[in-house]
């Protein structure tokens, strides 16, 4: 097993559109890269803590592949729109790729090279942040599965 951390606007989306990918075992929504241990949505939503929302997915590396998961993660958020997603705005709805290893790193720089050099986006720039994987705090239980519980399909 290995894990993968993204961060792509609202994390119950994300949590969503990740858990449909075979060989997805897991998806965990939460909060990471900030300064605040142990947050709570509410902190969080006050752009104050410097976390983002942001989902810890565990997959089987035999089933699907790292850089699989870099393109749903590209495919499922707007990566040029800097700490907005939607109608959600604010720095802890930022793009961010969070590294767990040098190969994850790597995989994900020359992914983002190589749609910029594409010009997937319309040739605007991408801002996705690719940073080391930092403590990673579980968010509250009514956020996990979200749209499970709610029986709702998707944000849109």
């Amino acid at each position: 097993m290995a894990y993968a951390t993204f961060a792509a606007g609202c994390f119950w989306g994300v949590e969503a559109e990740f858990r449909k990918i075979k060989g997805v075992l897991d998806a965990t929504v939460g909060y990471t890269g900030g300064a605040t241990p142990n947050p709570t949505y509410k902190q969080v939503g006050t752009g104050r803590t410097g976390h983002a929302e942001a989902v810890r997915v565990e997959y089987d590396p035999g089933q699907v592949s790292y850089e699989a998961l870099l393109e749903a993660f590209w495919n499922m958020h707007d990566p040029t729109t800097l700490n907005r997603q939607g109608p959600d705005v604010g720095a802890q709805y930022r793009s961010a790729i969070l590294f767990h290893t040098p190969e994850q790193r790597q995989a994900a720089l020359a992914s983002k090279e190589r749609l910029e050099a594409e010009g997937r986006f319309g040739g605007r720039p991408i801002v996705t942040e690719i940073v080391p994987a930092a403590e990673f705090y579980r968010a509250e239980e009514y956020h996990q599965r979200y749209f499970e519980k709610q029986g709702i399909a998707s944000c849109h």
